[in-house]
């Protein structure tokens, strides 16, 4: 991997890791403040169906026994601190990189089934989510050239290929994968177009 690409993929996993962490601590500011006062109105609740509310109030909203974004205010701190280190020229043993990008994967596979949950169970569409959610799929996408390229995947070939995803088609393939979550919101929320046509 060259010293541009190690440059442009950490920068990525900064900016895509601060947007993850700052999403993630405001939810958590707001379910302190929905447990201080559960009628208070939230900044994220903008109308009955794009509220965080319902799901904070979920049993998926707090899988592990405790609210999922401090999961998020955690584990975002990874992607910060390492493409940090890949900006100022540090190079990782092979068992990192891949071990991270099991990491971000097990993250991306929990916001799938959030997804899935959202729109099967919780009925509403929390704002921080949907950020967060925008955040992992090219932090996901940044990772796997990052392993590819960096040999941790594979040989040459795939070396190769990892680099051309970072190069070329991470933003193709983030929209593409936008595109399909809109899709099936749209699907399922009849009223997300009336919605953002009166915005």
């Amino acid at each position: 991997m060259s010293k541009q690409s190690h440059t442009y993929g950490g920068a990525l996993f900064v900016v895509l890791g601060l947007v993850g962490l700052a999403a993630s601590f405001a939810l958590v500011l707001e379910k302190l403040k929905h447990l201080e006062s559960p009628t208070a109105q939230l900044t994220c609740s903008v109308n009955p169906f794009i509220t965080c509310a319902p799901a904070m109030d979920s049993w998926q909203g707090a899988l592990l026994g405790f609210p999922n974004p401090l999961i998020g205010v955690v584990c975002f701190v990874a992607p910060i601190v390492v493409g940090v280190s890949l900006v100022s020229g540090a190079r990782f043993p092979r068992w990192f990189v891949l071990a991270f990008f099991v990491g971000v994967c097990l993250g991306m596979g929990f916001i799938v089934w959030l997804m899935v949950q959202t729109v099967s169970s919780i009925g509403a569409l929390c704002p921080y989510c949907l950020v967060v959610w925008a955040a992992m799929i090219p932090l996901t996408l940044a990772a796997a050239s990052w392993a590819a390229s960096s040999g941790a995947l594979g040989g040459a070939a795939v070396r190769s290929a990892g680099g051309a995803v970072l190069r070329v088609w991470l933003w193709p393939i983030a929209l593409l994968c936008y595109s399909v979550v809109f899709l099936v919101l749209l699907a399922n929320f009849p009223l997300l177009w009336p919605f953002l046509t009166s915005l």
